[in-house]
Order: C-alpha cells, then sequence, then structure tokens
C-alpha cells in the first residue's frame, strides 16, 4: 500500500472524529439559540410544553389575547402552550411550587410572598404585564365618601393578594385598625371570590369591594360607584398590577422556552396598543371561553380603558407595595435582592428596539 493511500484512509477515518468535535463546539449542532430562531418555523423548543396561568381578569390582558390571537404560542414554534386560570395570586403560587405550571401572570403581592417564602429558591420575576385597573366601588346608599367606609363590609379577592394588601395599607393611612389575618376591625375586610362579589355585592352582604377590572366595573353596572382608583394614589398613576413571574428550575432547564414566551409577551403588548379595539375583543373573546359569557360594552369599555399593558416591571412600585405588605402585618421585612431577573426581557427589548428594563436595584446578583 502507497503512503498516499494509506495516508488518505487516515484522514477519512478521522472525519467522523473531527465532525463529532466541531458539534460539540457548536458547530453543526442546535443551539439554544438556534432552536429559538427556529420555533417560528415550527420547530419545537427544549420543552416539550410550557404550562401557563393567568387570571380570567383583564388585568391580565396580555395573556388572554396573547393566547386567543395564537401572538405566544407562534413563538414558540412547535413547543405546546397549555394554561390554566386562577382566582387569586397565592393559588398560583401553590401550583407554581407544585409543578403544575411553569411561568404565570400574577400580582405583586403573592410573587413576593412566594419569593420571601422559598428563600429565594422558587421564582423570579421575569416582566411587567400591566399598569392599574383596581378601583374601590361601593354602594352609594350607604357610603358617599371615603370616611363612610369605616364601619362597613368591603370585600377582596383574597387574603394577601395584592388588592388585599393595598386596602389594607389604604385603611392604615386613615388610622384605622384591622387585623390582617381575620380581617375584622374598624373596617371588615371580607375575602370573597372575585366571580362571587357581584352577587355579594348585589344581595348587600357587602357594602363596596376593593377589586381588580373587571370586577369592578360589573359592580359599577349593579348601581355601584367608584369611590377611589388606585392609580391616583401613586406617582404618574402608574403600579405594577401584573407580573410575569417563571418557576426557578424551569428557568434553568429551559431559558429558551421563557425567552420566546417573553417575546411573545412583548408582541402581544405592542399588538394591544397598535390595535386598542381588536384587542378588547380578543381579550372579550378569551373570558368568553373561560366563563361562558361576554362582558357587556358597559362593563368591558371602562375596565379596558382603566388598564395600560406595560413590559416595563415598574420594579420600584414592587418595592413600595412589598413595605406595604409588611406594614399590614401580612410579610416580615423581606430581602428581595434577587427577585428580578430580566435577562430575557432586555434581549428581547433590544431586538424589538425597545429600551432595556430596569430591576430598581432588584436584579440578579
Amino acid at each position: 500500500m502507497s503512503v498516499a493511500v494509506r495516508r488518505a484512509l487516515a484522514a477519512a477515518a478521522a472525519l467522523p472524529l473531527l465532525i463529532g468535535a466541531l458539534g460539540a463546539c457548536g458547530y453543526g449542532s442546535e443551539k439554544k439559540e438556534d432552536r429559538t430562531a427556529n420555533a417560528a418555523k415550527g420547530a419545537k423548543l427544549s420543552a416539550d410544553t410550557v404550562r401557563i396561568g393567568y387570571f380570567p381578569n383583564i388585568t391580565h390582558a396580555t395573556p388572554l389575547v396573547g393566547e386567543q390571537e395564537g401572538l405566544i404560542q407562534k413563538e414558540l414554534g412547535g413547543t405546546k402552550l397549555r394554561s390554566t386560570t386562577f382566582n387569586a395570586g397565592p393559588s398560583e403560587i401553590e401550583a407554581l411550587n407544585a409543578g403544575s405550571i411553569d411561568i404565570g401572570w400574577i400580582g405583586p403581592s403573592p410573587a413576593i410572598n412566594g419569593y420571601v417564602k422559598s428563600k429565594g429558591k422558587s421564582l423570579r420575576i421575569i416582566s411587567g404585564s400591566a399598569s392599574g385597573g383596581v378601583k374601590l366601588v361601593v354602594d352609594p346608599k350607604k357610603i358617599s365618601s371615603l370616611d363612610d367606609v369605616k364601619g362597613k363590609r368591603i370585600a377582596t379577592p383574597q387574603k394577601g393578594n395584592t388588592q388585599d394588601v393595598a386596602f389594607l395599607n389604604w385603611i392604615a393611612t386613615k388610622g384605622w385598625k384591622v387585623d390582617p389575618q381575620s380581617g375584622k376591625g374598624d373596617v371588615s375586610v371580607v375575602r370573597t371570590d372575585n366571580k362571587v362579589t357581584p352577587d355579594a355585592f348585589k344581595a348587600g352582604s357587602v357594602d363596596g369591594a376593593w377589586v381588580p377590572e373587571p370586577t369592578a366595573s360589573k359592580l359599577v353596572s349593579q348601581g355601584g360607584k367608584v369611590l377611589l382608583d388606585e392609580a391616583t394614589l401613586w406617582p404618574d398613576k402608574k403600579f405594577v398590577i401584573t407580573n410575569v413571574i417563571v418557576s426557578q428550575k424551569f428557568l434553568d432547564a429551559h431559558p429558551d422556552v421563557v425567552e420566546a414566551v417573553l417575546r411573545g409577551s412583548v408582541r402581544t403588548n405592542a399588538w394591544i396598543k397598535d390595535n386598542p379595539d381588536k384587542a378588547k375583543a380578543s381579550a372579550n373573546a378569551a373570558l368568553k371561553k373561560l366563563s361562558g359569557k361576554e362582558l357587556p360594552a358597559e362593563i368591558l369599555d371602562p375596565a379596558w380603558k382603566s388598564i395600560e399593558v406595560t413590559d416595563d416591571p415598574l420594579a420600584k412600585t414592587l418595592d413600595e407595595e412589598a413595605a406595604h405588605a409588611v406594614q399590614a402585618g401580612l410579610l416580615e421585612k423581606p430581602d428581595l435582592s434577587g427577585i428580578y431577573d430580566l435577562t430575557a426581557l432586555n434581549k428581547v427589548l433590544k431586538a424589538e428596539g425597545g429600551k432595556p428594563a430596569e430591576a430598581a436595584g432588584l436584579g440578579k446578583q
């Protein structure tokens, strides 16, 4: 055998090893960023399925519209999107901790509680979603001024949820006393499912409610009066009402899927802003699927106007809401350093030509 032939055979034998080595370095292999880029072509990402959770509320317009219009699924390609709805944050946190959902749209208070109770191990806030959309609605025959709230029965969705904390904090600013656990005191805080609150209000078993949309506008349609819009209590009338959170375990295992969901969230928010009427109709169609009924215009229109979708997590207001929970006696002073991981969001925002989001010093260390 000639020297030339031996060299040719040796080169042929080494070729598979060379290809394998190049593949290990990422050359010729499908890296995570490649999977994300190919998702739009129908390719599956690193997980077969991503399970999301949110509320059937207008304050959760992003997932309502994003799922209804297929805008989130589009970014996931072959990875399937599955959803579950919840009445309030604490039950959604339980589902996240139990592994029943991977990503959730949720209010700040339960996100804070979940983060603190797990010592920062269970979840991260990865984006904002909405601001506003919370009101104190009362029976005008029983309550004509803010001072009249004292001694009355006011509903909130669930003990420790975002509206519950906000109402307890407002009560404290009035100098009134309420036991945060029982809800008894100068005002009776009645924790009531949002689905039940309109019936309770109509029956007279509660005199008002501090609730998110569309429940607030439902009460107005029943003769209630908006006594206070929570937005008026915040600088620039902006405060986080809905965050996007993720299981830390899922984020570590499937960052490409998380990025795809966030891309879908950002693009959904942009679509909502560009197509407000279509988006309102889409959200209503989603609510009809979930509840069996669509909202009439007298409820939907004012509810929709009071919400602002935003990718900004409004982190400073979350920090202040945590202080409110401490003052209310529902939370010990928390260490929130690291509660935000905005890495994927800012990557998406940069690609979309947007400004980076800020974590107010509470970002990933």
